[in-house]
């Protein structure tokens, strides 16, 4: 029996997206990180008295690699926060290992979650006065609601 490139372990063979197992994963990691980050062990003069929070971890397709997506809290550097939690990298994934019931304790690299950022992008477009007219113009054109007119057709 021969099997499709890329339908293996964790993988949809369409590629559209994580396995089950790869998000219920992720959110044990998330959930991990964040009780670590509570207890502020760390050392790390970037990150004292700073609150951190673990929006998103993704993790790869074979559960080694998870990328955690973080925003301070108070609005602080974010490129400073982010910097400084990948160096403390080791230290997370050793907690992991402690934290979670995994064969192999994942390693963790930090990015800054944009989705606050593009949700606000998007919703200043949405109340922009011309998106808002277009918009408006649209409901009333029979067209664009995707039918025609009300008569029965007869």
């Amino acid at each position: 029996m021969t099997r499709r490139r890329g339908a293996g372990k964790g993988r949809d063979p369409a590629g559209r997206g994580p396995s089950q197992r790869q998000l219920r994963v992720g959110e044990e990691v998330r959930h991990a990180l964040a009780r670590v980050l509570a207890r502020g062990e760390l050392s790390d003069p970037a990150l004292d008295g700073l609150s951190v929070t673990v929006t998103e971890v993704r993790m790869s397709p074979d559960l080694r690699n998870a990328t955690a997506f973080v925003t301070p809290l108070g609005g602080g550097d974010a490129a400073a926060v982010v910097k400084a939690l990948n160096r403390a990298g080791g230290y997370f994934r050793g907690q992991l290992a402690h934290e979670i019931e995994l064969r192999y304790a994942p390693s963790v690299r930090f990015s800054v979650d944009r989705s606050f950022e593009e949700a606000s992008r998007v919703e200043a477009l949405l109340h922009d006065p011309a998106v808002a007219r277009d918009l408006e113009a649209g409901t009333d054109d029979p067209a664009a609601r995707g039918g025609e007119d009300d008569d029965d057709g007869a």
